[in-house]
């Protein structure tokens, strides 16, 4: 199972402090989501004896700058992640194959519904459960991210549109072992292996998308595959 975390500079720890943790909650590995952090991961991987995920989550205002943030980070980056939470934002993801995971779909104002999750289902494209809200907030803010995330729930159940989990842990300290992720599932209404299944998908889509790069690449900013651009 894989935790999707921030590492420092995005983050409040360094990429070997988050993933010494990880193996210790017995964590096959980690994928670091952030746009700067830039930790030495060969190294990481052989000294900690755990894998690390080279991602980028792509914040962008709008669909034409994530767009752009794509085309730049696809070729380079193991998993590509835009960040959520506006309609237009939710919907251009979805829409687009060359994109591993939407995450934080329901944060702010952004709403997510059948059409997106058939888009999500059809183009392969991942959507986060996103635990954080859950775990670091109290009062009507964690009942409102309570109700967004059963709704989500729903959607991709019922449309069978792929998923991962995180609880989007910002530091060593924020991370949780994948039984107490269970564990919070089910209080709130998830099924123990649903929540233990999204946790896994991470490394599944790392492994798929190490491959596709491999064997799409023809020499440097040449290649063909799944995510070979648009002509």
């Amino acid at each position: 199972m894989y935790e999707a975390v921030y590492a420092h500079p995005d983050g409040e720890s360094t990429a070997s402090r988050v993933a010494s943790a990880a193996r210790r909650y017995d964590y096959d590995g980690i994928v670091v989501r952030g746009v700067d952090a830039t930790p030495d991961y060969d190294r990481l991987r052989d000294e900690l004896d755990v894998d690390i995920v080279e991602g980028v989550e792509i914040v962008a205002p709008d669909p034409e700058h994530a767009s752009g943030a794509v085309g730049n980070y696809r070729p380079q980056r193991e998993l590509v992640l835009i960040r959520g939470g506006t309609n237009g934002l939710n919907r251009f993801a979805v829409e687009q194959p060359r994109v591993d995971v939407l995450t934080q779909p329901m944060a702010d104002d952004g709403n997510f519904n059948h059409v997106l999750a058939k888009a999500a289902r059809d183009n392969g494209v991942r959507v986060e459960f996103d635990l954080a809200p859950v775990l670091r907030s109290d009062g009507g803010t964690r009942v409102r991210a309570l109700s967004k995330l059963r709704k989500l729930r729903e959607l991709v159940e019922y449309y069978d549109a792929p998923y991962v989990v995180s609880a989007r842990p910002g530091s060593h300290l924020q991370l949780r072992a994948p039984r107490e992720l269970a564990g919070l599932g089910e209080v709130i209404g998830f099924d123990r292996e649903q929540i233990l299944d999204g946790l896994r998908e991470w490394g599944r889509l790392a492994e798929r998308n190490r491959e596709l790069m491999s064997e799409s690449f023809i020499a440097p900013g040449v290649e063909r595959g799944r995510y070979e651009e648009d002509t």
